[in-house]
C-alpha cells in the first residue's frame, strides 16, 4: 500500500521547500486568524506560486464564509478543507458554488464519533479523521484510538490526522491501514514553526510503509 502525505500548517519558504524535496502530495495552508499557523491569502499566494502543479495546495477553514474560501481560490488553492462544524449542506454548497474538492475533517474521541461520517460520505470527496479536542480545532499534538478505525470501510478516501511523528505513524498506519496521512504539530519545533529536517524525516520514514 502507497502512503500519501499532507504536511500542513505552512507558512515559510524552507519548510515548503523541504516538503516537496520530501515527496509531500499535499500542502496544507491554515486560514482560521486564531491558528498559530494562520497565514493571509496573499503570503499564501506568494509561496503557493513556487510549488509544483502536481502537489496539491489545500485551503484549510473553520467554518468559513464564501468570500474567505474566493479568496483562497485566487491565491492558488486547489482543495478546501473544512474544519469546523460545517453541516453536511454546507459542504456540499462548498463543493457546488467553488467546484474543487472538498476535506471534510471530522473531530474523533471513541468509535461512536465514527457515525458521523456517513452524513457526509456521499458529499465531500475525501474525510479526515482527527483527535476531538476542547483547546482548538486542530494541529493539538493529540491522539485519539487508532484502533477504533481498523477494519473499518468508507466509500471515500481519508486522511488520518492528530498526534502523529516519526514516532507512531508506522504504528498508525500498520492498525488503521490509512493510506492518508495529515501531519502538523509532529514536524515543528513549537506550535506554527515547522522545522525542515522533520519534514524530511517524516516523510522519508512514512512513504511506501503499510
Amino acid at each position: 500500500m502507497t502512503v500519501q502525505v499532507k504536511i500542513c500548517g505552512l507558512g515559510e519558504p524552507m519548510a515548503i521547500e523541504a516538503a516537496i524535496e520530501g515527496g509531500a502530495h499535499y500542502l496544507g495552508f491554515v486560514f482560521y486568524p486564531p491558528s498559530p499557523r494562520f497565514v493571509s491569502f496573499d503570503l499564501a499566494g506568494r509561496l503557493a506560486a513556487a510549488i509544483p502543479a502536481d502537489i496539491k495546495k489545500v485551503g484549510v477553514f473553520v467554518d468559513p464564509g464564501n468570500d474567505a474560501i474566493e479568496s483562497a481560490m485566487r491565491a492558488g488553492m486547489d482543495i478546501v478543507q473544512l474544519h469546523g462544524t460545517e453541516s453536511p449542506g454546507r459542504v456540499a454548497d462548498i463543493r457546488t458554488r467553488f467546484k474543487q474538492p472538498v476535506i471534510k475533517a471530522l473531530r474523533i474521541a471513541d468509535a461512536p464519533d465514527l457515525a458521523q461520517s456517513a452524513a457526509y460520505e456521499t458529499i465531500a470527496d475525501f474525510l479526515m479523521f482527527d483527535t476531538k479536542s476542547s483547546k482548538s480545532a486542530g494541529g493539538t499534538g493529540e491522539v485519539f484510538d487508532w484502533a477504533i478505525l481498523r477494519d473499518r470501510k468508507f466509500s471515500k478516501p481519508w486522511f488520518l490526522s492528530g498526534g502523529l511523528t516519526m514516532d507512531n505513524v508506522k504504528a498508525a498506519i500498520e492498525m488503521t491501514h490509512a493510506s492518508l496521512i495529515d501531519i502538523s504539530s509532529g514536524v515543528e519545533d513549537a506550535p506554527g514553526r515547522k522545522n525542515p529536517e522533520k519534514i524530511k524525516n517524516f516523510l522519508a520514514g512514512t512513504m511506501g510503509k503499510s
